[in-house]
């Protein structure tokens, strides 16, 4: 379905300031559905010269007109560009209108509304579909200018004789429609509620001019109760009684009182008793005058505990990933102790081996213990376990590791096992293939199937069963892998490559008796269910292709064979 930007752009002439607005008015008027106990369809004109039905049945929305309506404008036709049902009573529309396009003279109150830039109802209700529906227009007013108009439909199916509380509802939806007619609402220069803000059906009061409370809701009523208010609302002031049960001895918000008199639009949070409310006040000035407000009240009591057990749960996370990483330091600084006190070099070169590999896995803790979630931007971790792997390499070896490309934002369950496996492929590299000589040493990331078009690294030749490559060009191996399957989902490629001596001849990377290599297999084919591939660099060297799925939660896990 398209959406609100997409069908002014490419139906009407309103400006990007028309737009914001429309989309301001969009994320709120779900209140003036829920008030009205109506359906709401926001339709605005057509551009000159685009095309219009010649005749059609259209959705309803007053009298069909006999002939074109001189609207002061060259107005052809409506598109519909949002739709609103209401969650106070039954929809009078249960298809979706958006996107529909009608001429002018269809909609006969439309077309008035527009015309004469004000609000106009029918008399009568319409059984256009078998049900009866109330027909009324709004016009959409942003300063001088007319936007659109708000098509509202009430379902009177349901209709028996009203409550206090429906009474009230209807009379707050009244004063809303004259606002939005005269440009008083949305409230301008107020951001969109974008957050989840109280509902009509959550709480309601009606506050007069001084912010006495006139009327409030049964819900609202219990929401003040659990604050500790146990008397009845109406007739009291709200500022007053809601700053009486929050007063701690500590400085109340000034803007508390003001807010809730009625006097400036804002959300807050008030704490008394236990609970937590959520208040939203609505000023409504009708004809230029201030006439009371509307104030929406929530109890987000439960909510917020909820809030602040998960903030103590990442706070306890954090600390323990700290507390592992330090763990982890320390049995590093022992085994290097150890290793100082060998005299056999196997033994030391062992240990020297596990201290790295403990070393890979403290980095991963290090950056999960500054982090929120468990999401990790993996680029600083490869960094510096290149950089740890140029450090320990030999005097003779000379080597400077760099990295191309970027790995992004890995899952803690990834980021875990591909630091290890990169690790023990940089030390392979520097122990065997640039073993007391000069050369290059490049790890290359390179990520796939998240909407993007696949392309190769540049300058690094890629197998041809990876999206993208070029199964023609004679650098690219013609056969995948073993144990790789298609590409599914979001997936990492990541090549550590060096100019070296090379594999030698009779290498098989599933026979190999090289710990560090089956420590390697078992990360990348046997945890994280990815790809493994040691292959002849061209111009001498060898590569290392290890690919990867993202996405823990559909990645495929290898053979449990792959394990040592």
């Amino acid at each position: 379905m398209p959406t609100l930007t997409d069908l002014v752009r490419d139906h009407t002439d309103l400006t990007e300031t028309d737009v914001e607005w429309l989309h301001a008015l969009v994320s709120d008027w779900q209140l003036l559905a829920d008030l009205s106990f109506a359906d709401l369809l926001l339709w605005v004109p057509l551009r000159s010269g685009a095309a219009v039905p010649a005749d059609g049945p259209g959705a309803r929305g007053g009298r069909r007109g006999g002939g074109t309506i001189d609207t002061g404008a060259a107005v052809q036709g409506w598109v519909a560009i949002a739709q609103m049902r209401p969650t106070t009573g039954p929809t009078a529309y249960p298809e979706d209108l958006v996107g529909k396009v009608v001429r002018t003279g269809r909609r006969g109150l439309i077309d008035v509304a527009w015309r004469e830039r004000r609000i106009v109802r029918e008399g009568d209700p319409e059984w256009g579909s078998g049900i009866p529906v109330r027909e009324e227009s709004i016009p959409v007013r942003r300063g001088a200018k007319i936007l659109g108009v708000i098509q509202r439909s009430t379902n009177l199916s349901s209709a028996r004789t009203p409550s206090r509380l429906e009474l009230t509802y209807l009379q707050s939806a009244s004063d809303l429609a004259k606002m939005i007619s005269e440009g008083r609402f949305p409230v301008p220069g107020e951001e969109p509620n974008m957050v989840r803000s109280p509902r009509v059906g959550d709480g309601l009061m009606r506050l007069d001019r001084g912010g006495g409370v006139t009327y409030a809701s049964p819900n609202a009523q219990s929401a003040y109760r659990r604050l500790g208010f146990p008397a009845d609302l109406v007739g009291e002031s709200l500022g007053k009684v809601t700053a009486d049960l929050c007063d701690t001895g500590e400085p109340l918000e000034e803007a508390l009182s003001v807010v809730l008199s009625g006097r400036a639009p804002r959300e807050v949070e008030v704490e008394a008793n236990g609970s937590v409310m959520q208040l939203r006040t609505i000023p409504l000035v009708v004809g230029g005058t201030r006439i009371g407000a509307i104030v929406l009240c929530r109890d987000v009591t439960e909510l917020r505990w909820r809030d602040r057990e998960l903030m103590t749960k990442d706070a306890t996370i954090r600390e323990i990933h700290h507390r592992v990483k330090n763990n982890l330091q320390t049995v590093a600084a022992l085994l290097r102790l150890q290793a100082r006190r060998l005299r056999i070099p196997e033994g030391r070169a062992a240990l020297d081996e596990a201290v790295r590999r403990v070393g890979s896995i403290a980095i991963v803790h290090e950056t999960l213990s500054h982090t929120p979630d468990e999401l990790i931007d993996f680029d600083d971790i490869a960094d510096r376990v290149i950089m740890m792997a140029g450090e320990v390499s030999t005097p003779e070896t000379k080597v400077a590791p760099k990295r191309t490309g970027s790995f992004g934002v890995l899952p803690a369950e990834v980021a875990t096992p591909l630091a290890m496996a990169l690790t023990e492929l940089l030390q392979n590299a520097l122990e065997h293939g640039l073993a007391n000589r000069f050369g290059t040493l490049e790890v290359v990331a390179h990520r796939y199937g998240e909407g993007d078009p696949p392309r190769e690294p540049a300058g690094v030749p890629v197998w041809g069963e990876w999206p993208g490559s070029d199964a023609h060009d004679p650098r690219v191996a013609k056969e995948a892998p073993a144990g790789r399957g298609p590409a599914a989902g979001p997936r990492l490629v990541t090549i550590v490559s060096d100019d070296g001596v090379g594999l030698p001849p009779d290498f098989d990377v599933e026979s190999s008796n090289s710990l560090g290599l089956q420590i390697v297999r078992t990360l990348i084919v046997g945890e994280l269910g990815g790809s493994l591939d040691f292959r002849d660099r061209p111009g001498g060297g060898t590569e290392v292709i290890v690919d990867v799925p993202i996405d823990h939660s559909n990645r495929l896990h290898g053979p449990r064979s792959a394990q040592p």
